[in-house]
C-alpha cells in the first residue's frame, strides 16, 4: 500500500479510495480503465471526473454514494434535476419513505383537480408548488432508499434476486 495523504481537505473521490485503504496504484486496477495518473488529477481538483470514471469508482470502491454526488454537485442537468441523497439506516429511510409516501396521499386530489383542465391558474400554482415540494421529498426518499440497497448489495447485507 503507498502513502496516505494528509492532505486537509479531500475530495469525496479521494476519501472514498482511501475509506478503502488503496493506493492509487492499487486502485488504478481495480478500477481498470482509470490511470493512477487519472485518479490523482481528479482526487486534486486538476481535473474533473467523467460520468463513466465515477460509475467505476463507485463499484470498485463500493460506494453507491458517489454517482449521486457527481450528478447534483458536477453535472450541469444532474444539478437540476437529481435530488441529493445520502446513505443511512434502512429504518430512517423506510420511515422517511413512508412519511413522503403519506404526504402525497393527501395531495391526490388536489393534484387531480388542478390538472382536470390542463391548466395551472395563480391560485392552483401555489397548491402545485406545495405539491411538487412533497414529490421532491418523496424522490429524494427513493433516491436514498436505492443507495441503501446497492450498499447493501455491495456489501452482502443483501443478496441479489435470483
Amino acid at each position: 500500500m503507498g502513502k496516505r495523504s494528509v492532505k486537509e481537505h479531500k475530495n469525496v473521490y479521494q476519501q472514498s479510495r482511501e475509506a478503502c485503504e488503496l493506493s492509487r496504484e492499487a486502485a488504478s486496477e481495480r478500477l481498470q480503465y482509470v490511470s493512477a495518473d487519472r485518479i490523482e488529477k481528479i482526487e486534486s481538483g486538476r481535473s474533473a471526473p467523467h460520468p463513466d470514471e465515477v460509475l467505476l469508482m463507485e463499484q470498485g470502491y463500493g460506494n453507491p454514494e458517489l454517482s449521486n454526488y457527481y450528478c447534483t454537485h458536477e453535472c450541469p442537468i444532474g444539478m437540476k434535476y437529481v435530488q441529493k441523497a445520502e446513505l443511512k439506516e434502512l429504518p430512517q429511510l423506510t420511515v422517511e419513505l413512508l412519511s413522503a409516501l403519506h404526504a402525497m396521499e393527501d395531495e391526490q386530489n388536489r393534484l387531480i383537480d388542478i390538472a382536470v383542465d390542463g391548466r395551472v391558474n395563480d391560485f392552483e400554482r401555489r397548491q402545485f408548488d406545495v405539491i411538487l415540494g412533497k414529490l421532491n421529498a418523496l424522490d429524494r426518499s427513493i433516491r436514498g432508499m436505492r443507495i441503501w440497497i446497492e450498499h447493501a448489495m455491495q456489501t452482502g447485507k443483501m443478496e441479489e434476486a435470483k
